[in-house]
């Protein structure tokens, strides 16, 4: 398995594309960038579409939550990294957004402050603690405070190794990026929440208290919610997210105007922190 990984992961720039937010900062690393407003807008667009099917399909969400060309459209989207896998015929065939904060954010500045965890009088204090925590981790360390989400794999490609490709792909962005220390809601009925474990995510907690999974009732499933650490994932898979932040400096960056593309101010840590992050 970790062979055939390796080789996909080498050869990634044949079918992944990354689509750079609006303002960002892009590190001159990135060989192939694209400025071309058309094909941005056009690949998020697809990416929607994709999105909301793969949604629809598995009953997380209704056709009223899709907009009316059947696009499933969130406030992130217009502000996060995009990482779309496309098929053989070019078609985005599985995505995640990657979204970087300063690491002075605050946690009303963050998608988890519309979870039901945050709204619930008995986990809201505890919730906040949890992710005020990993905040100054980051800012001790000198790296961004990040989310990631919006994970779809189509139909088609759910037996292949795409969401564990799509989920590597997405810690060596963060390398790349200045590395970060972050969270995503994870669907625990599907492989998004075990493949993030995996990798390294474990559950946030807060004074030896685990947050919880949760109902949330606007995607009609369980989630969870992961904490990261680019810097140390798991050590089975660190060589593979290396190969990955390789590979994605050869991939098409598609950015939506000229002035995006500039040199990215490099993150060193501050300090070393003392221990991993152990998945649960």
């Amino acid at each position: 398995m970790l062979k055939l990984l390796e080789r996909n992961i080498a050869t990634v720039e044949q079918r992944l594309v990354l689509v750079a937010p609006p303002h960002a900062k892009i590190p001159n690393l990135f060989s192939r960038v694209t400025v071309d407003s058309a094909k941005h807008r056009q690949l998020v667009g697809e990416m929607q579409a994709m999105r909301g099917g793969v949604y629809l399909q598995g009953g997380y969400l209704t056709p009223e939550q899709l907009s009316a060309g059947g696009r499933h459209q969130t406030p992130e989207d217009e502000k996060s990294w995009h990482l779309l896998i496309t098929d053989a015929d070019g078609r985005v065939s599985s995505c995640g957004w990657y979204l970087n904060h300063e690491n002075t954010v605050s946690v009303d500045g963050l998608r988890v402050r519309n979870c039901p965890l945050a709204r619930n009088p008995e986990w809201r204090d505890k919730l906040y603690a949890a992710v005020e925590s990993d905040i100054a981790r980051a800012r001790r360390a000198g790296v961004y405070y990040a989310e990631l989400g919006g994970w779809a794999v189509s139909k088609d490609r759910r037996c292949s190794s795409e969401g564990l490709m799509l989920a590597l792909a997405g810690y060596g962005l963060s390398r790349l990026l200045g590395d970060a220390i972050g969270m995503t809601a994870a669907n625990v009925t599907h492989a998004s929440s075990s493949i993030l474990r995996r990798l390294g995510g474990s559950f946030l907690e807060t004074g030896g208290t685990t947050i919880p999974a949760y109902f949330d009732p606007s995607y009609n499933t369980m989630i969870e919610l992961l904490r990261f650490d680019s810097r140390r994932p798991s050590v089975k898979f660190n060589g593979l997210i290396d190969l990955a932040k390789t590979s994605l400096t050869k991939v098409t960056v598609v950015a939506r105007s000229q002035g995006t593309w500039q040199p990215s101010r490099v993150r060193m840590p501050l300090e070393a922190e003392v221990g991993p992050l152990v998945a649960a």
